[in-house]
């Protein structure tokens, strides 16, 4: 067997050992913990919501494909394939978006293509920022985002270039 099988058993039994010791109620903190919970899940809903309208809406409107193929030419310069460029656009609003033309990429390419190495790579060294400020912010009283989006915006893109020159070198 593997020791990684035990790992969680053996927390769980830690944890509940220590709570025995510090006199806590195991099942009064859980309760408090879920309800908590619960009331950050309906909070931040109508936040959710919103990113999810706004994803569906840059895809079927068409504008991430006109932005895509704007863009393709300086991306390509920076030494993204021109083929990339829509999951480069994507990455930072949805995961399941991205993860989306990802598959397609691996199904065109193969898996060991350059471009499709290339994802994978952008895949692994990039976040959904807009989901990501949706919902850690929503909850804080700071609201500065004028700062933190551009920055994690190009973050992403530093992320894809170097993704891609790894990518050619290796």
């Amino acid at each position: 067997m593997n020791a990684s099988t035990f790992i969680i058993p053996v927390l769980l039994i830690a944890l509940l050992i220590f709570a025995f010791f510090k006199k806590v109620n195991c099942f009064q903190s859980f309760i408090k913990g879920s309800s908590n919970a619960l009331d950050l899940c309906l909070s931040i809903f109508p936040f959710l919501v919103s990113i999810f309208v706004m994803v569906e809406l840059f895809k079927i409107s068409g504008l991430a494909q006109m932005l895509g193929n704007f863009l393709a030419p300086a991306f390509s310069i920076l030494g993204i394939p021109t083929e990339l460029t829509q999951l480069v656009l994507l990455r930072p609003f949805s995961g399941s978006a991205s993860l989306a033309l990802y598959e397609n990429v691996l199904q065109s390419y193969g898996a060991d293509s350059y471009i499709s190495r290339c994802a994978s790579v952008i895949m692994g060294s990039s976040e959904t920022v807009f989901y990501i400020a949706t919902v850690y912010l929503s909850q804080t009283k700071t609201k500065k985002l004028l700062y933190a989006v551009p920055v994690s915006l190009f973050a992403c893109l530093l992320s894809a270039v170097c993704a891609c020159w790894i990518c050619k070198f290796l």
